[in-house]
């Protein structure tokens, strides 16, 4: 399994976020690098956004979900276009971000 994992359940409709794409960023004093692109499974998961042998620096990192997309592709009007969510990753442990979903809120929370 990947260090960095993602799943992303909508709250609206009570299922996994399917085809999302997530891109991983790691800053670079002020600016942001892009490390790696995924997108969500059938579960609204990612497992293998970076290879299993893969442990990235210390340092801080960023998951940036495109929502706008997903939601419009369901009908649906969105307030958030995307979602980025900012984090520190301090040593080689594994660091799972979810992200529940809707088209009017989110949350967030480091999970295991």
């Amino acid at each position: 399994m990947s260090q960095i994992t993602t799943h992303i359940l909508d709250t609206s409709s009570g299922t996994p976020a399917q085809d999302i794409a997530v891109s991983l960023f790691r800053q670079e004093e002020q600016l942001w690098t892009c490390v790696v692109e995924g997108i969500t499974n059938k579960d609204g998961r990612i497992t293998d956004l970076l290879a299993k042998d893969v442990i990235i620096p210390a340092g801080i990192y960023k998951l940036r979900f495109e929502t706008k997309i997903y939601f419009e592709s369901r009908g649906i009007t969105t307030f958030y276009p995307f979602v980025e969510v900012v984090f520190y990753i301090s040593g080689s442990e594994h660091y799972h971000v979810p992200l529940l979903l809707n088209p009017f809120g989110y949350s967030t929370y480091r999970g295991t």
